[in-house]
This record gives C-alpha cells, sequence and structure tokens, in this order.
C-alpha cells in the first residue's frame, strides 16, 4: 500500500506544481500579494510531496521489496545495504525521481532564503522552476514510473549493474545532479527578470551564490565520476572525452564563465544582457545533457538505455524550454542597456576575455559531441570524435586563458595598467618559472615542451594569491600589519584565490601525469617480476575469494623498493552471481600524490596471467584540485554578502534598466 501511497504523492506533486506555475504569474502581473504568497508555499508542498515519494522508494530498495519492477531490476536481497541506497539512482526511473527531488529542493531553498527578494521576483522565480518540475513529472509519471508493481512478486531481485556498487556511484550521481539541477535557479532568475524587466546589479547579487553552490558542486561530481572510472572500470585513465563526461563538462565551463559574468555585471553593472544569455545557455546545457543520457542516442558505462518514447519526452522538454527562453531572450534583449563601459585592459577586460575563451571551447566540446550523432542521422555514416581532436582543440584554447587567470585579480576596475600588473606579477612569474625547472629536473627529463605545461601548473598555484598579496600589501606595511589586513578581506576574496590555486594543482597533475607516467603491459607467472616507477612487482599467483554477492580472483603483487618489501597490492576479477557479468576491480598504491595501478587482464595457455601496469606520478594532483576548487566554492558561499543572495528590502531598490523600446 506505501508504494501506491508513494505513486499517489507524485500525482499530488504535479497538481501542486501545474498551480505554482499557473497563479504567481497571474499574481505578479496584477499585484496581488495573496496570489504571489502562493509560489513559496507551494513550493515548499512540493518539496514535501517528492522527498515523500523518494522516500517511499527508497524504503522499497532497503526492505527488497521486489514487487516493485524497478527494486526487481535493480537490487539483490544478498546486496551490501550501501549499494541498496544507490541503486535508487542507478537506474533511469530511480535517477530522474532524484533528479526532481533536488529541482524541487532548489524551488524550496529559494523559497526559503529568497524572502529579501522582491515579491514579484520571487513569484516568477518559482513559477518558473515549478514550469520545469510539471514537465518532469509528466515525463515521470507517463514514462518512467518507478513505482510499477509486479505480479506475482519475484522472490529475488537481478541486481544492480556491477560497475554501479561502488561507493563513488553512492556519491557520484547526487553531487552531479546538484550541479546539473542547481543551474535551474540561474536559468529561472534569468526568465523572471525578462519577464518582469528587472535586470541590475541586484539581480547578479541574487544570481551569484546559487551559480556559485551549483559550479562547487557540479566541480565535485565531476571530479568524482572521473576519481570512479579511473579506479572502477581498470583501463588507468582519468578522462576519455566520453559524451556522457562532455555532457556534464560543459555546464560547467558554461557556469564558469557564468560565475564570472554575474561578477562583472554586480560590480560594474555591465556585460548584462550576455550574463542574462549565459545564464539560459547553462541550464540548457545541462538539459541537453540529460536528453544524451536519457534518449538511448548513445552507447556508454554512464547512459541509460532507454526507448525511443523517453527521448522524444525530453527532446519535447528541451525545445519548450531551450526555445521558448531563447525566444524569450530575443524579444527582451534589443531592449535592454547594454551597461557600464570599460576599457579592454581592465579586470572587466580580463573577465571578458575569460568568457570569451570557456564559451568558444564550450562551443568546441559540444561540436564534437554532438557531429557524430547528427551526421549519423542525416547520412547513416558512423565516425568517432576522440581524444586526439579535443585534447588540441580544447588544450590549444585553455591555454591562453592558463596564463591569463593570475592577471585578473590584479588589475584596476573600468581601466586597467597592463605594465603594472606585469611589474606587480614578475616575482610570481618568476618563482613559476623556476618551480616547473626544478619538478622537470627532478622527474629526471621529458618532453621539453612539458616544461610549459608545468609551469603553468604553478603559475596557477602561485599566481592565485599575487592578489591577497598586493590588497594586504605585505611590502610596505610588514608582516604584523599586513596579516590584520589580510584577515581582514572578505571571504569571496579569499574563496577566489584558492579556487584559482585549485585549477593551477589541477594543471600540474595533467601535465605531471601525461608527460612522466609509464604504462607496462607483460604476461606474468607466479613468481615473475617487473620494475615499474621505480619499483618492483613480484606476482605472486591468484587467489579465490567469495563476496556478498560476487565471486572473484584476487592476484597478489609484493611490491619492494632498493630490494625491500614495501607494500602489497591486490588486484582481481569479479563475477556477479546473479547477473553472471564480470568485472575487473584494479590493484592501487598510493605513493605521496602518485599511485602505482595493477590491473588483471586475461589468463594466458601457457599459464600466465597479462598484467597491466601504470606508473602514475601526481595523478592524485588532478582530484585534489578539484577539491580545493570546491572548497574554494564553499568558502566563497560563507561570505556574509552571498549567504542570502540578496540585498534587505530596506536598501533603496536600483533602478530598472529596462526601457521601453523605440
Amino acid at each position: 500500500m506505501i508504494i501506491e501511497i508513494g505513486h499517489y504523492a507524485l500525482v499530488l506533486a504535479l497538481a501542486t506544481a501545474l498551480i505554482v506555475s499557473v497563479l504567481p504569474v497571474i499574481g505578479a502581473r496584477r499585484g496581488d500579494a495573496a496570489m504571489m504568497a502562493l509560489a513559496p508555499t507551494g513550493s515548499l508542498v512540493l518539496f514535501a510531496l517528492v522527498a515523500f515519494s523518494f522516500g517511499v522508494l527508497t524504503w522499497a530498495y532497503v526492505v527488497s521489496d521486489f514487487s516493485v519492477a524497478n527494486v526487481w531490476e535493480n537490487s539483490h536481497s544478498l546486496m551490501p545495504l550501501i549499494y541498496k541506497y544507490s541503486g535508487v539512482w542507478g537506474n533511469h526511473e530511480g535517477s530522474m525521481l532524484l533528479w526532481l527531488l533536488i529541482l524541487v529542493f532548489f524551488s524550496a531553498l529559494v523559497a526559503v532564503f529568497g524572502r529579501n527578494l522582491p515579491d514579484t521576483l520571487r513569484a516568477n522565480v518559482l513559477a518558473v522552476q515549478a514550469w520545469i518540475s510539471t514537465a518532469f513529472l509528466f515525463f515521470i509519471l507517463l514514462t518512467s514510473n518507478p513505482f510499477l508493481r509486479l505480479d506475482p512478486a519475484p522472490a529475488e531481485g537481478q541486481d544492480l549493474n556491477p560497475v554501479l556498487q561502488d561507493f563513488g556511484l553512492a556519491v557520484h550521481p547526487p553531487l552531479l545532479y546538484l550541479g546539473y539541477v542547481g543551474f535551474s535557479v540561474c536559468f529561472s532568475f534569468a526568465v523572471a527578470a525578462l519577464i518582469e524587466g528587472r535586470i541590475d546589479a541586484a539581480w547578479a547579487r541574487w544570481v551569484r551564490p546559487w551559480t556559485l553552490a551549483a559550479w562547487t558542486f557540479l566541480t565535485a561530481g565531476i571530479a568524482m565520476g572521473s576519481y570512479w572510472a579511473y579506479y572502477e572500470l581498470g583501463w588507468g585513465g582519468w578522462w576519455f572525452w566520453d559524451p556522457v563526461e562532455n555532457a556534464s563538462f560543459m555546464p560547467w565551463l558554461a557556469g564558469t564563465a557564468l560565475l564570472h559574468s554575474a561578477l562583472v555585471m554586480e560590480k560594474r553593472e555591465a556585460l548584462k544582457i550576455w550574463t542574462v544569455l549565459l545564464a539560459i545557455m547553462t541550464f540548457s546545457l545541462s538539459l541537453l545533457g540529460t536528453f544524451l543520457v536519457r534518449s538511448g542516442v548513445l552507447t556508454s558505462v554512464h547512459s541509460f538505455a532507454t526507448d525511443p518514447t523517453r527521448g522524444i519526452f525530453i527532446l519535447c522538454i528541451l525545445g519548450i524550454f531551450i526555445g521558448g527562453a531563447f525566444v524569450l531572450f530575443a524579444w527582451r534583449a534589443p531592449m535592454l542597456k547594454a551597461g557600464g563601459i570599460f576599457a579592454p585592459i581592465s579586470r572587466e577586460g580580463a573577465l571578458v576575455l575569460n568568457n570569451l575563451i570557456l564559451t568558444v571551447a564550450t562551443a568546441t566540446v559540444l561540436t564534437g559531441t554532438l557531429y557524430p550523432l547528427i551526421l549519423e542521422t542525416l547520412t547513416g555514416e558512423k565516425i568517432s570524435v576522440g581524444a586526439p581532436f579535443f585534447n588540441m582543440t580544447f588544450g590549444l584554447l585553455m591555454l591562453p586563458l592558463l596564463v591569463a587567470v593570475p592577471f585578473g585579480p590584479v588589475l584596476a576596475w573600468k581601466r586597467g595598467d597592463l605594465l603594472g600588473a606585469l611589474q606587480r606579477l614578475y616575482v610570481f612569474a618568476g618563482l613559476a618559472l623556476a618551480a616547473g625547472l626544478i619538478f622537470f629536473y627532478i622527474q629526471n627529463g621529458g618532453p621539453v615542451l612539458a616544461i610549459f605545461g608545468l609551469v603553468l601548473g604553478f603559475w596557477g598555484m602561485i599566481g592565485a594569491f599575487a592578489d591577497l598579496w598586493y590588497r594586504a600589501n605585505f611590502a610596505k606595511v610588514g608582516l604584523s600589519v599586513g596579516l590584520k589586513r589580510l584577515t581582514g578581506l572578505p571571504r569571496s576574496v579569499f574563496g577566489t584565490a584558492i579556487a584559482h590555486f585549485g585549477l593551477g594543482v589541477t594543471v600540474l597533475g595533467i601535465f605531471a601525469a601525461t608527460t612522466f607516467g609509464t604504462e607496462t603491459v607483460v604476461e606474468m607467472k607466479q613468481g615473475a617480476s617487473v620494475d615499474v616507477g621505480g619499483y618492483s612487482l613480484t606476482y605472486d599467483g591468484l587467489r579465490d575469494a567469495v563476496g556478498p554477492n560476487y565471486t572473484e580472483q584476487r592476484g597478489h603483487f609484493a611490491v619492494s623498493r632498493g630490494g625491500v618489501q614495501v607494500a602489497d597490492v591486490w588486484s582481481s576479477k569479479r563475477l556477479y552471481t546473479a547477473r553472471r557479468m564480470p568485472t575487473t576491480e584494479a590493484g592501487i598504491l598510493t605513493f605521496g600524490l602518485s599511485q602505482l595501478y595493477v590491473s588483471l587482464g586475461d589468463a594466458m595457455d601457457s599459464g600466465g596471467m597479462v598484467v597491466r601496469i601504470w606508473w602514475k606520478p601526481f595523478i592524485l594532483c588532478i582530484w585534489g584540485g578539484a577539491l580545493v576548487m570546491m572548497f574554494g566554492g564553499f568558502v566563497s558561499l560563507s561570505d556574509r554578502r552571498l549567504r542570502v543572495g540578496a540585498p534587505s528590502r530596506k536598501v533603496k531598490p536600483i533602478k530598472a534598466t529596462l526601457e521601453a523600446a523605440e
């Protein structure tokens, strides 16, 4: 009975979403406070209903209720409890319910923390959120109902896909969706502002914390997904330019541009039209990612196999919201003032360069991702756009951006001095060059061009704190006074420096692992040894083992250095009994920031085993840098100016900048 109640809660949620979609908009047009007040109340009710429905599905997984088709298809009574929880979103229907839950969760947050917003703007924002919720509620109820029953109920489930039975997949999707769906708030603010005609610095102040929160979670989600693929799939790589990987990366790139553009709009009331367009584009890319994963047009370990009906439904949602938003933008944009004027050499100019490069990079990734699909649809010809294309085009675009990042914070607003910025940064640049050369020397050389990449990484790390150094004015006021001035700086300044530092750490990890890493593929028999990365691995044979819902063969390797054993590493091949599906579990040893990665291959007729061994120097910098960026985002969010995201009602409202059409 509780399953039917969970289903009914979704039906009630749809009715609530329809009410919030219509009445507050009418109230905003009429100035009716009672109708506008329905928006926050209705959003909270909507969240409660969807949360209850999600809780019911989770309960069905925990108790292994195999009368529910979704549970039967994706769970097993012997599956560990944590994977029963993650199994809720380890399938199409459950993951869409999680998507919806996070969407209405953000609506509830706007309802609670947006009390200082103008009543009309809050009503319109929550109404736009309800429009999106309505569309996805229809999608779930009509094509992806997670509460369908089986009669008679099977005695046992079919188990969750083995590659999803991992802690990383318990964390990765919620983090990713918090980023994906979080950008819906920015989209709703943009559409509401275009409807209402309020596009000004206050609007940018309201949008920034939501953009920052979504960007922070998306950063964490992408990093977690990358690390999961690295250690779980046994292929030794951290990024494959898989179309579904690209689907999450594109909103991150556009969201990064939006974050910086909103800053310019807030500080200087410039880039208004561009910022609104970016807010629409970023969530549009999130919706595109949803379509790619769930339409069945892609074959990927990340994607869900779905029937054509679902793909067409999502395509319609895509067309309505993206098309409708762009039509609204095209109608309203000519009526907007462009905003403040600034010189090309200025902090605004640096942020415009940032936006230009990031949007072109996004377009490049979008082209490489969609071109094969469009070509196959039009001509039937199948082609593959792989890593060489993306590495060349995207990599070359990023180089000037990485060089320019430390310059932005030290340039003045409106009109800057490039020569003065160079004079401020030349010491930091010298330190980065020295660090890169020393690093290259310690690693015993490599391609000479690798020095440039290493220097870029150190340049991002060291240059990140140039703004803090000059704001505190250590050179003139001394250490003690400088520290006092430093502690008085806004937290958003520290957050920016930390995030830029994290970017430098990631860049360093990418170049170091790519340049100095090694791969060894060898057939090994018991007692055989191989030298990799300064370590010697001795193969000690296979051991049989049994897990909760799988059997495995574990290969044992003794790791020694200088003739002294320093560690053991196990790599295994598993067979999940319910699905009869094999997987490879890599053995990974961590030495500082570097890793030794061992993956078992096929058994040979000669009695040996094919073994792949990678030495990955400083590879943890890739994900460590992402964690640092995430931490920087949270530090910025803790800034008291961004906690609420809106100025007090007592502050005189900034004059709207929407002019009547000529």
